[in-house]
C-alpha cells in the first residue's frame, strides 16, 4: 500500500484514481461497506483505490482539548487499510491552511488537479472545506464539469441501528465490548511498543509489559482481561490496566500496563496487540501497594477464570509436583 503525506507530495504519477474522503476511525463494518465499494469501482476504471484521510483529525485541530478519543491511531488505521485491499492511501496535514482553504479550491487541487479522480464515494452528510461550505452539491456539480462520478453512499446498519465511530466509541466507554464487536466487525484493540516503566508491578510481584499509547484519552478505561498478540503464534493471556495510575503519586501519563500470565521473557521494544476481552471494574486509587496487589490478585484470578486457566498457586504446585517426580 502506497502512503502519499500531504498535497505537495502528489506527483503526475498519482493521477487517476478512485477515491473516498474521510476520518475512518476504528475501520469499522461501515468504512468496510465503502471500501468494498471503492475496489469495484476501482477494477472497473482499472485504477488505484484510493482513501484521503486527515492527521489529526478535524475536531482534534478545532478542540483539542475536547475532542472525542480516538478508536484508532494513524498507525492502526493504515494496518486496517492495507488489510481492506486499499491500494494507496493520501494523508492530508490538517492545520491551519487546510482548515482556511475553500471547498472549490479543495476540491480543484485535490480531486482535479492532484488525483484527477475518476469516481468519488463520499457519504451524505460529508462537509469539506473553509465553513464546511462544501457539500455534495459541490462535488456533483465538479464531477459534471470534469468528468467523473460521485456517488452518495448508504447508512450501514446492525441490528437496525446506524454503524458509527460514535457510537462504538460510546459503547467502549460503557465497557460495552460486545456491541463494540459487533459494530467493528472484529474485537477492539490496540497497537504499540514495549517500554521501559518503573518496574512498580515487579517489585509486588506482577511484572507488566508497558505499552505507551502515544495519545491522550482512549475510549477504554479500567482493568480487563486481555489477549496479547505479537509474542508468539498463540495470543498471550492476561491481565491489564489502561488508564494513568491513579495510586502512582504525581502520575498522569496515560498507558497501558499488561501482566501476562505464566510469562517470564524480557520482550522491551516488542510490537503488540491487545485486545480487549472483558471488563472486570474501573480504575481507581488505592491507599497504598498493598492494597494495590491484593487487588490486582483478585483481578488476576478473575481473568485467569474468564480463560479457563488454573488459579496461579494452583499451577505453582502442579510445577513443584512435576519437578519432584523428575528428579
Amino acid at each position: 500500500m502506497q502512503i502519499i503525506r500531504g498535497l505537495h507530495n502528489l506527483r503526475p504519477r498519482h493521477r487517476g484514481c478512485v477515491a473516498t474522503i474521510g476520518n475512518f476511525d476504528g475501520v469499522h463494518l461501515g468504512h468496510k461497506a465503502v471500501f468494498r465499494r471503492l475496489s469495484q469501482q476501482a477494477a472497473e476504471h482499472a485504477v488505484p483505490a484510493t482513501v484521503i484521510t486527515f492527521e489529526p483529525q478535524p475536531l482534534e485541530f478545532f478542540t483539542p482539548d475536547t475532542a472525542p478519543p480516538r478508536l484508532t491511531r494513524l498507525r492502526e488505521k493504515l494496518a486496517a487499510l492495507h488489510h481492506c485491499g486499499i491500494e494507496r492511501v493520501v494523508v492530508l496535514e490538517f492545520n491551519r491552511k487546510l482548515a482556511r482553504m475553500e471547498a472549490h479550491a479543495f476540491v480543484q487541487e485535490l480531486l482535479v488537479d492532484g488525483l484527477n479522480v475518476r469516481y468519488l464515494l463520499v457519504g451524505d452528510d460529508f462537509r469539506f472545506g473553509r465553513g464546511r461550505r462544501g457539500d455534495m452539491n459541490l462535488l456533483r456539480e465538479t464531477g459534471a464539469a470534469h468528468g467523473f462520478g460521485v456517488e452518495n453512499l448508504n447508512t450501514f446498519a446492525v441490528r437496525e441501528e446506524r454503524v458509527s465511530s460514535t457510537r462504538i466509541r460510546e459503547a467502549l466507554i460503557r465497557g460495552d465490548l460486545e456491541l463494540a464487536e459487533h459494530n467493528l466487525g472484529r474485537p477492539y484493540t490496540i497497537r504499540g511498543r514495549v517500554a521501559h516503566g518503573h518496574k512498580r508491578g515487579r517489585s509486588i510481584g506482577f511484572p507488566t509489559a508497558n505499552l505507551d499509547l502515544h495519545r491522550r484519552f482512549s475510549p477504554v478505561h479500567g482493568v480487563f482481561a486481555v489477549k496479547v498478540f505479537g509474542l508468539g503464534d498463540s495470543p498471550r493471556p492476561g491481565v491489564a490496566n489502561i488508564g494513568n495510575r491513579p495510586t502512582v503519586q504525581g502520575d498522569d501519563h496515560y498507558l497501558l500496563e499488561a501482566h501476562l500470565f505464566d510469562f517470564d521473557r524480557c520482550i522491551y521494544g516488542a510490537h503488540l496487540e491487545v485486545e480487549f476481552v472483558r471488563q472486570l471494574r474501573d480504575e481507581k486509587r488505592f491507599e497504598s501497594f498493598e492494597h494495590l496487589r491484593q487487588q490486582i490478585q483478585h483481578d488476576a484470578a478473575a481473568a485467569r477464570e474468564i480463560f479457563g486457566l488454573a488459579a496461579e498457586g494452583t499451577q505453582s504446585a502442579q510445577r513443584t509436583a512435576e519437578d519432584a517426580e523428575g528428579s
